[in-house]
């Protein structure tokens, strides 16, 4: 049987050593879904957020394979504990998974410089406006395919407002490139970045990066960036992020 945890006191060790913030924003009861093998004593867990899946404690197929059922979606990024919960993916889900490589950039090593920050800003050009993601454009966010992962995690503004956070870049009324909240969590956020297609290789992407930055660091929050690829690990560490090294995920394709 596979349970979903409400108390998370029994189940907060078995994630040692997993540092996505995502994980905390389950966690902390804000956003996102526990699963485990037992409600008194747990051996195996599960956090749920959005797309990703993170598999802890001792490997377990029915939980490697358990979808919950308020999941709709085909796809599934699985992000494995160890080796052997990697094993256990593969073997599981076979020529559904893909394995991939990701990025991880250091919690506790970025140093920002808020002048430098401030000056990527700056740089836009006059023909962009760059707003906070208020209620009006959280609405129109929701509704545009996309950029909605700023704010698919939340069921509402008001809980964007108190634990999300986001800016864009709008040409004409309309959002070309923001930097939002893919999920909050108590102290801080997990920076998403996304520019239209068409407006790529502007600088677009770092300006949002540098503007939700220092918004983060005006409230207090942690701005926390995990990156899905090389190019999101440069951006990172052009912002003030230090690279902390690659890890395995698995796309599950099929979920």
């Amino acid at each position: 049987m596979i349970y979903e945890v409400q108390k998370m006191d029994k189940i907060i060790p078995l994630f040692e050593g997993m540092t996505d913030t995502t994980i905390t924003s389950c966690l902390q009861g804000i956003m996102g879904k526990v699963y485990a093998d037992s409600l008194e004593n747990s051996c195996s867990a599960m956090a749920i957020l959005g797309d990703f899946c993170f598999l802890a404690g001792e490997p377990n197929e029915e939980l490697a394979l358990y979808k919950p059922p308020h999941l709709t979606q085909d796809f599934m990024i699985m992000m494995p504990q160890n080796e052997a919960w990697c094993r256990l993916v593969e073997k599981c889900y076979a020529e559904k998974a893909k394995k991939v490589s990701r990025y991880a950039l250091k919690k506790d090593g970025a140093v920002f410089d808020r002048t430098a920050l401030q000056a990527i800003v700056d740089k836009l050009s006059p023909e962009y406006s760059l707003q906070l993601i208020e209620e009006e454009l959280f609405q129109k966010c929701k509704e545009t395919p996309w950029c909605k992962d700023w704010v698919a995690n939340f069921p509402d503004y008001e809980l964007y407002s108190k634990y999300g956070l986001g800016v864009t870049i709008l040409k004409d009324g309309e959002p070309i490139a923001g930097a939002s909240s893919y999920s909050g969590y108590i102290g801080g956020i997990e920076i998403e970045i996304i520019t239209k297609e068409e407006y790529r290789r502007q600088g677009l992407a770092s300006v949002c990066g540098a503007k939700l930055i220092l918004e983060c660091l005006e409230r207090g929050l942690y701005p926390s960036w995990d990156a899905q690829n090389k190019w999101s690990a440069a951006l990172a560490q052009k912002l003030g992020y230090h690279y902390d090294g690659e890890y395995t995920a698995y796309e599950i394709w099929g979920y």
